[in-house]
């Protein structure tokens, strides 16, 4: 007789494995803000978005080998995106991560703040894990010119934009659209990559889907 493991004890191993890696995250692991200050003047379908962001976002870092610490700020639990998340991801309140009501520059000494942003002059070379990443919780409508640059300013807080200068290339187009603004989602999977390959071609090619126009430098013939 061959002998296996049963499914449901699988399951329950991994979710007692995940459970306690995103427990060590929380204590020594990289760091992620989500800044959700600005979602007030959000449409029902902008939340919707953002809360399937959110969504997609957690199910990476219960994935990934080394996952970050997720703090979603400026969140409050009478919120209308917080009743989008609860209606639209099952078990959010069971989430593995920390729902503030404060905002991110005041929890954490703005030192160690970087706040990530595609308006930065600063391209990001490498993931500290003594800095906390921050990424604005907005999404294309709702998207104003550097309005997370400007509260990064506001707050003398550093930032940086993700090195898609530096490793990628405009492709050519029918629409000639290119963009460097991407989902929180695809934020952090470019960076949960980078963790753990410290490759940043091959962490952009994570993230940075072919409907953004810019492919990799070297996949140019």
């Amino acid at each position: 007789m061959v002998l296996g493991i049963c499914p449901q004890h699988s399951k329950r191993f991994l979710r007692a494995l995940t459970k306690e890696k995103l427990s060590e995250a929380k204590h020594s692991g990289p760091r992620l803000c989500i800044d959700l200050s600005m979602t007030h003047h959000m449409s029902k379908k902008e939340l919707s978005r953002l809360a399937g962001q959110i969504r997609r976002l957690y199910g990476s870092n219960k994935k990934a080998d080394r996952p970050f610490w997720i703090c979603l700020t400026g969140f409050t639990i009478d919120s209308p995106l917080y009743e989008e998340c609860v209606r639209m991801n099952d078990g959010f309140s069971s989430y593995l991560l920390d729902i503030k009501e404060e905002d991110c520059f005041s929890l954490f000494p703005l030192e160690t703040l970087v706040y990530l942003t595609p308006d930065s002059e600063h391209a990001l070379e490498d993931v500290d894990l003594n800095k906390v990443y921050i990424l604005g919780g907005l999404v294309d409508e709702s998207i104003q010119k550097k309005v997370t640059f400007q509260k990064a300013w506001e707050y003398s807080v550093k930032t940086a934009r993700l090195p898609i200068q530096e490793y990628m290339v405009r492709n050519q187009n029918g629409k000639n659209y290119h963009s460097e603004i991407l989902a929180i989602n695809q934020v952090f999977d470019i960076l949960s990559t980078y963790l753990e390959t410290r490759n940043w071609p091959e962490a952009l090619k994570k993230g940075v889907t072919s409907g953004k126009g810019y492919i990799l430098r070297n996949s140019v013939e």
